[in-house]
């Protein structure tokens, strides 16, 4: 009964001294597999060098970490930077093997930490939106002369792209959607909607079982490498670290953004060649704990979903990954890179960009 009750995000507080001890134990448990990274994942290091951008928003000030590396070589990428945003469950560092194609095909590579995420801050309370994160990624890419970019996004980056591309249309030359989030809308499919309270309680309920058991099953169809549980063990241990409470909070304030923000219904008004990229296993939806189970079984099949917002942006390429799940550029990423730089190189014909 206790534990139906943190599932329908109960917070602990409610379920007595014994439920607040039985989720404790919990934790204690599965701590005892996770690393101990910092609150901003001090201890962990990223494949390049991490900068970090100060900022003021939202009457305060905050970091965004993130990765630039410059060209080395020239390529298809000469004088363009490609600029990578991470999903829900991931950080920039997730783009190892795709920064490392880029830069070698001679593209600078701009790889953030969204606020609230693994090495930027984690604000005590924020107002969070697509547009702000939109307007972040912006300032930063302002401040470092960015210029205009290829912008790839990934899961909620991919959400966070598409709102960016509407934002900023004349500023991005290719946008590239991997396993996009928000290609259903996930009210409308009758998902009950959950508090923020109720999803703090489910946060902070999170373990790195828990993790691994729901990526097994809708990220990698079922199966399992070594290379998947290195972000598992980041994501728990910002989950069960030092800053749990606060980064917990932060989750459950951007997850009521993914589920009331849908960027689906624009995907229309995107005037420059997108690629959009999914695995043929993927079956990723976030809030499938919270739908009735006819409709939770409905719920993040990617290639169709993928097939339909196709037909729906204007210069469209689907690619879909026969055999791979909801992260393709780390189950497959010599696949991934290729089918991406092949569509850089190679963009549909476009209208003109309005001005």
């Amino acid at each position: 009964m206790r534990r139906d009750a943190i599932r329908r995000g109960v917070p602990a507080l409610l379920l007595g001294a014994a439920g607040a001890l039985l989720l404790l134990f919990g934790r204690a448990a599965a701590a005892a597999d996770t690393p101990a990274y910092g609150p901003n994942l001090e201890g962990f290091k990223y494949p390049y060098g991490v900068e970090l951008y100060s900022f003021k928003t939202q009457a305060q000030t905050y970091v965004m970490a993130y990765m630039d590396v410059g060209p080395e070589v020239t390529g298809i990428g000469t004088g363009r930077t490609a600029v990578l945003l991470h999903g829900r469950r991931f950080c920039g560092a997730t783009w190892a093997p795709t920064i490392a194609a880029l830069h070698q095909a001679g593209f600078r590579v701009v790889v953030p930490d969204q606020l609230g995420f693994c090495k930027s801050s984690k604000p005590i309370n924020y107002q969070y939106s697509f547009e702000q994160l939109a307007e972040n990624t912006h300032a930063l890419l302002g401040h470092i002369q960015a210029g205009r970019v290829v912008l790839v996004g990934h899961d909620l980056g991919g959400m966070l792209a598409a709102r960016y591309a509407l934002m900023f249309p004349n500023e991005v030359q290719n946008l590239v959607l991997v396993g996009p989030l928000g290609l259903e809308d996930w009210r409308a499919e009758g998902v009950l909607y959950r508090t923020i309270d109720e999803r703090y309680a489910m946060e902070l309920a999170t373990t790195s079982r828990a993790i691994e058991s729901e990526e097994r099953t809708f990220y990698y169809g079922g199966r399992w490498m070594p290379q998947y549980g290195v972000w598992v063990s980041v994501l728990a241990s910002l989950h069960e670290g030092s800053g749990r409470e606060r980064f917990d909070w932060n989750q459950a304030l951007i997850s009521d953004m993914v589920f009331t923000q849908p960027v689906l219904y624009e995907l229309g008004r995107l005037a420059m060649p997108v690629l959009l990229v999914v695995g043929a296993l993927d079956r990723a939806a976030p809030f499938r704990e919270s739908a009735p189970p006819a409709v939770a079984a409905s719920l993040g099949n990617y290639p169709e979903l993928g097939r339909i917002a196709a037909t729906r942006i204007p210069h469209a390429r689907l690619v879909e990954l026969a055999g791979v799940g909801h992260v393709p550029q780390i189950e497959a990423p010599e696949r991934f890179n290729q089918a991406l730089l092949h569509a850089l190189a190679n963009p549909p014909a476009t209208a003109a960009l309005r001005r």
